[in-house]
This record gives C-alpha cells, sequence and structure tokens, in this order.
C-alpha cells in the first residue's frame, strides 16, 4: 500500500478562551478589594481609562447666593468678636484668625509640649496620622535579652532559640539542634534556655504543653508540687474532668483535685497569645439585602469602585480630520478596545452578581425571615437554572463575595447546603442541622452530656432522620468535644 501526501479543505468550529473572555471570567472570581486594585491598575496602564466625575459644577447663582451668605456671616462674626470666651482664670479674649484646625490637629495632640516648636516650625506629624505597630513576641523577648547581662555567645545562642518560637511562645528546635549549628556545647545551650524559658510571658520557650503549664506554676514554691503532680501525670484525666479517679491515684479529696483543676485551667496554653501581632481583618460586603415591608431589596456595594469612562482627549484624537500618526493611531486605537473591554467586564460582572444574589434571596427567604434553622438545602445548579448561567458561573461569582443581610453578614457560599432527609419534607440544609445540634449541646447536663446517639434521637423530635456517625461528622466540623470530654464531675 502506498503513502502518499494530501491536502484537503475542511470547516470546523472551535471554541477559543480569548484574552477578553479570560479577563471576564478572572472579574467574576474577584473580590471586592481585589477589583478596586485592578482597576486602579489599569487605570495607570491604560491612558484611555479615566475616573468618571460625579461632582455637579455649582451655577453662577449659586456661587453669587453662597458668597453673599458668607459675607453675612462674617459680618454677624464681627459683631460678637469681643465677646468673652470665659476660663476657670478669667475672662479671655479670642484672638483675630486664630487657627482652630491647626490646634485641633497638632498642638491638642497627646504629648504635645509647647517647647517642642521650634524656629517656628513642626515637623512633627499630627497624632492621627502616626501608624500603630504592635510589638512581636520575638521582638519582646530579643529586647529582655538585650537588657540582660549576656555574652555575646550568649546573645547569640539566644537570639537562635527566640528564632526557632512560634508566635503561640513554642521552641520548635531542639538543644541538641541549636548546639550543632552554632558548635557550642549541648550543655551551655541547655543551660541558655533555662535562662530564656524565665522570660516574660511565663511559659515561653517550652517544647511542650507540660513544660508549659510547669514553668508558670515555678514561682509558687511549695505550693506549686500537688499542682506539678496533676500536670505531670494526670493531665489526660483532668482534660476529661475525671476528679473520682484523679483522687483515687493520688489522694487528693475530690474538693482539692477540683480546686487545683480550676487553678491550672487558669494557666496559659499559649502564652505567645497577647503578642498576636496579625492585624484583624475586617469583612466589606459585595451585596446589602435590606427589608422593605414584605420585600427585600438588593444594592450593590459600589463604594470604592471607581466608575470607568473613555477618555475624551483620546476619543476626539480618533475622530476624522485628526493628523494622528499611523503607530500612534494603532496604539489608541487597542488600548480604547482594552477600556471598553474592561468596563464592559465590569458591568456584566456586577449585572451577574446581582441576579445570582436575587436568586440565592428568592430561594432562601425563609431564611431571611426564620433565622437558621429555616435554610434549605440549595445546590449551584438550582441557582444557575433560575438565572440561565453555567453552574461554572455561579461558582465564581459566589466566590470571596458577602452578603450583608438583616441576619449578619454571611458568604454567598454559605447559603448552598446539602441537604438532610426528614421524615416529612423535603429536606432541611445541613447549616440548620449544625445549629440544632448546637442547640442541644447548649441545653444538656453537663453532669451527664448527651452522646451522638442521644443527639441523633433528639433531632428526631424536629423531624429530622440523621444517623449517629453523621452527627458524629457535624459535631467535629463545629469543633465540639465528645461527650466524655464534656462531661463535669459532681462533688
Amino acid at each position: 500500500m502506498a503513502l502518499e501526501i494530501k491536502q484537503s479543505v475542511r470547516l470546523s468550529q472551535q471554541l477559543v478562551v480569548t484574552p477578553q473572555l479570560q479577563q471576564a471570567i478572572k472579574l467574576l472570581q474577584l473580590s471586592r478589594i481585589e477589583l478596586a486594585d485592578l482597576i486602579q491598575n489599569e487605570m495607570v496602564e491604560n491612558p484611555c481609562l479615566e475616573e468618571a466625575s460625579e461632582v455637579e459644577e455649582k451655577t453662577e447663582q449659586e456661587s453669587n447666593a453662597e458668597l453673599h451668605e458668607q459675607a453675612k456671616n462674617e459680618d454677624r462674626g464681627h459683631e460678637h468678636e469681643m465677646d468673652e470666651v470665659g476660663t476657670k482664670d478669667g475672662p479671655m479674649k479670642e484672638p483675630d484668625n486664630f487657627d482652630w484646625e491647626n490646634y485641633v490637629g497638632s498642638y491638642n495632640s497627646p504629648g504635645y509640649s509647647g517647647e517642642r516648636e521650634v524656629n517656628g516650625s513642626d515637623e512633627t506629624p499630627t497624632y492621627e496620622n502616626v501608624v500603630r505597630q504592635s510589638e512581636t513576641l520575638q521582638d519582646h523577648l530579643l529586647w529582655q535579652l538585650h537588657l540582660g547581662s549576656f555574652t555575646d555567645d550568649e546573645k547569640q545562642m539566644g537570639s537562635l532559640i527566640i528564632g526557632n518560637i512560634t508566635d503561640d511562645g513554642y521552641l520548635t528546635a531542639s538543644t541538641e539542634e541549636i548546639a550543632k549549628k552554632l558548635s557550642f556545647p549541648f550543655e551551655m545551650v541547655e543551660k541558655l534556655l533555662q535562662r530564656v524559658q524565665s522570660f516574660d510571658p511565663l511559659g515561653v520557650a517550652a517544647r511542650d504543653l507540660t513544660e508549659c503549664l510547669l514553668l508558670q506554676i515555678a514561682h509558687l514554691g511549695e505550693d506549686a508540687e500537688p499542682l506539678a503532680l496533676l500536670i505531670r501525670e494526670h493531665l489526660s484525666l483532668l482534660e476529661r474532668h475525671d476528679y473520682p479517679k484523679i483522687s483515687k491515684l493520688t489522694g487528693f479529696s475530690i474538693e482539692q483535685v477540683q480546686h487545683l483543676a480550676h487553678i491550672i485551667s487558669e494557666l496559659e496554653p499559649k502564652p505567645g497569645r497577647p503578642y498576636n501581632s496579625e492585624a484583624p481583618q475586617y469583612i466589606t460586603p459585595d451585596v446589602y439585602v435590606t427589608k422593605v415591608g414584605d420585600d427585600y431589596f438588593i444594592a450593590l456595594n459600589e463604594d470604592g469602585l471607581p466608575r470607568l469612562q473613555i477618555s475624551p482627549l483620546y476619543r476626539r484624537s480618533l475622530m476624522k480630520g485628526t493628523n494622528v500618526a499611523g503607530q500612534t493611531k494603532e496604539y489608541i486605537q487597542e488600548r480604547l478596545r482594552a477600556a471598553m473591554w474592561l468596563i464592559k467586564s465590569i458591568h456584566q460582572r456586577q449585572r451577574t452578581l446581582y441576579r445570582v444574589s436575587k436568586s440565592i434571596v428568592k430561594f432562601q427567604r425563609k431564611f431571611f425571615d426564620e433565622g437558621v434553622n429555616a435554610l434549605r438545602p440549595l445546590v449551584l445548579k438550582d441557582v444557575a437554572e433560575d438565572v440561565e448561567m453555567h453552574e461554572s458561573t455561579i461558582s465564581r461569582v459566589t466566590t470571596n463575595k458577602y452578603m450583608h443581610t438583616p441576619r449578619g453578614i454571611f458568604e454567598l457560599k454559605y447559603f448552598f447546603n446539602s441537604g438532610v432527609q426528614q421524615f416529612e419534607g423535603a429536606g432541611i440544609a445541613s447549616e440548620a442541622v449544625k445549629s440544632r445540634i448546637q442547640k442541644i449541646i447548649d441545653e444538656e447536663n453537663v453532669l451527664k452530656p448527651y452522646s451522638d446517639q442521644d443527639i441523633a434521637d433528639q433531632l428526631k423530635k424536629f423531624n429530622i432522620d440523621i444517623a449517629r456517625r453523621t452527627v458524629a461528622k457535624y459535631r467535629e466540623m463545629m469543633g465540639v468535644l465528645p461527650s466524655s470530654r464534656r462531661r463535669r464531675r459532681s462533688v
């Protein structure tokens, strides 16, 4: 069979993801803050983009009327300019043209001294413009290290020890590793570690929880002996509140065991927690849902998002009759197309977000009226069919988006839940089941808490058919301990 090469023409359709379509897809999954940053970057890179101004210029008549009113106010002010201000030291006259704004912003700031201003100038920023920087645990420990009487070698070892302490206050590296890295004797590193463990806060540089708690009670002297016994040998029993067994093993009375357990519970398992330097992350909602009468209204949060428009200067440069060079004209046309596509993509993103939010409110109407116990099962497919979009689009538009509702701020994905079968009815959302479980645990007897099977039996009273292992799964997701560790022992 002979082989030969032939050329043929064939028509076919192929879906190609263009750069513009990629940009539109990317905009859908951006959060509000990320979208604002992208817009600012595009305005810097694309000269054809500019922010639309919403400020309307005042008419000449309004300006004249305002000036006339201002002049009248000034005349009234001169009539009373000799009125007494009054202080406890006697009458006092307000000086003419006093700089009240500068007085409030600078002279009245905390820590102000009348001798601070030199040569008629004040270079110190106002109090509101000073950025506060919190001290980290490592900074606090290094400060104590350099403040103490340590040799250069000890400071070198101490700096390496402090550098291996986590934000919770625990030492992650062993003394053998530190000694090997610095080529110092092991005993020398171990001795210095004991000095670092005496630093503030108590319990810092411990290698495990037991050592951390023992360091915190070391200053109690003889009173620390029974506490140390419980921490070293019976910490697991303390965790389960098994006071009778601890009493039997130690010979202490149950009342004494309870007293010692209370003292241990007041200790700090994470000594570095007060020095946590992480700034709180505040959530800015993308959508506002407000109730007016019996209806819910949706409004997008566009505060801080610049309203873009095409620059009239570059638009006029492409009009007929303008003398623009060939390469310059091609560049302007390219930038104009990119700017128009960006504006179109942003508008499409906002419309999609509005439609999806409206659909969520429609499906979860009972949640907005009654609360989390009325949350119904909802999947992406339900909303996708309602707004006539693909499920992947719904997934992207609900990523990192938050909704402000009369019941609080929720992520859009919070409203999508798997369903749990009910004895009667269509089903109930998993979040509603978790809320029921939490309420049952909050109301249980701490001396005899409910087991997972008991909780499953309690849920049947609320028409919820759920297995024991499902209760255990939800309980672990909620961070709730099992019944054996929730139990409190009576005296």
